[in-house]
């Protein structure tokens, strides 16, 4: 097999991603234990092979071009693989560490990702998470992400997609609300109700309100004059507000409707759901550190689901 790689060294491309994660050749030169010239030579090599710059430098600090952000990205996972590989081969049962960055909705994140995390860190202390909450859809490799939970099928067959939870809608308004305008009853009564709409990131559009009717789920088109884009939850602060009637999911709303500031509507109709999946690339090596995030959250979801209480750590 022809040698490709005979001018790159395993330790230049660590150095690489030590320099990006850094900011900084004298700082990644300290940790390294190597002289910061000893670190832009290595640098400068990769650069060389690749005929691509890497880094944009100045007086202060380094940082990565498009194309260095990149390889920076495929370089983290290759080392990751391999590191990975060679515990699996010696057969070292280690603990699991490093970082794993994954994305999630607002309304997932907020309810059911961010208060499942200090009981995954008290249980896996070496495990960094890096999270971003948001509505919109991530590549993968250019993005640099491990896992990405998202709402409603995918259609991406490049995907592997776990089932977390099919998340219950309601529609619900405030108390005052209800008194002004009265309490809908039947699909056609929403139409004389300012029903406050969400935009789809992904396309555009009108999400329509899920109903079930005569024991069948089916999407109905309603109409308001408020309009919330990105996150679903402004449609929970404008219903809150009483700006009108928002379905939503029911874990983003237990609180209000306990409380009473939200009352739920249009029971009769209730129950229908939408998915909420863990999706990661097909083609990609799981790394202990990734998989451990993936099954604590999925363990964690089924006990809230079962017991019907507030999110905990699963036995």
């Amino acid at each position: 097999m022809p040698r490709d790689f005979q001018d790159v060294s395993l330790a230049s491309l660590e150095l690489f991603c030590l320099a990006a994660e850094l900011e900084s050749f004298t700082a990644a030169a300290h940790q390294a234990a190597l002289t910061p010239a000893a670190v832009s030579r290595a640098i400068g090599r990769l650069e060389d092979r690749l005929q691509v710059r890497l880094f944009v430098r100045t007086t202060r600090r380094v940082r990565l071009t498009e194309a260095g952000r990149a390889y920076h990205v495929q370089c983290q996972q290759a080392l990751g693989q391999l590191a990975e590989a060679e515990r699996q081969l010696s057969g070292h049962q280690v603990e699991p560490a490093g970082l794993v960055r994954i994305s999630a909705p607002t309304t997932f994140g907020h309810h059911c990702l961010l208060p499942a995390l200090p009981a995954f860190r008290a249980r896996y202390p070496q495990v960094r998470v890096d999270v971003q909450l948001s509505n919109r859809n991530i590549d993968f490799t250019a993005d640099g992400f491990d896992l990405a939970v998202r709402g409603r099928e995918q259609a991406d067959s490049g995907l592997i997609a776990r089932r977390l939870l099919d998340a219950e809608l309601v529609i619900v308004a405030t108390p005052d609300y209800l008194r002004r305008h009265g309490e809908p009853e039947t699909v056609d009564d929403l139409q004389r109700h300012d029903c406050i709409q969400f935009i789809l990131p992904s396309s555009g559009q009108r999400v329509p309100w899920r109903l079930r009717v005569g024991g069948v789920e089916r999407d109905v088109a309603t109409t308001g004059g408020c309009t919330c884009t990105d996150d679903i939850l402004g449609v929970v602060t404008l219903a809150q507000a009483g700006a009108g009637l928002a379905q939503v999911y029911r874990f983003t709303v237990e609180q209000a409707l306990a409380r009473g500031g939200l009352v739920e509507v249009m029971q009769a109709y209730g129950g229908a759901s939408r998915p909420f999946s863990l999706i990661h690339p097909s083609n990609r090596h799981m790394p202990l550190r990734v998989r451990v995030l993936a099954d604590f959250l999925a363990a964690w979801l089924r006990d809230r689901a079962r017991d019907g209480s507030r999110p905990h750590a699963p036995d």
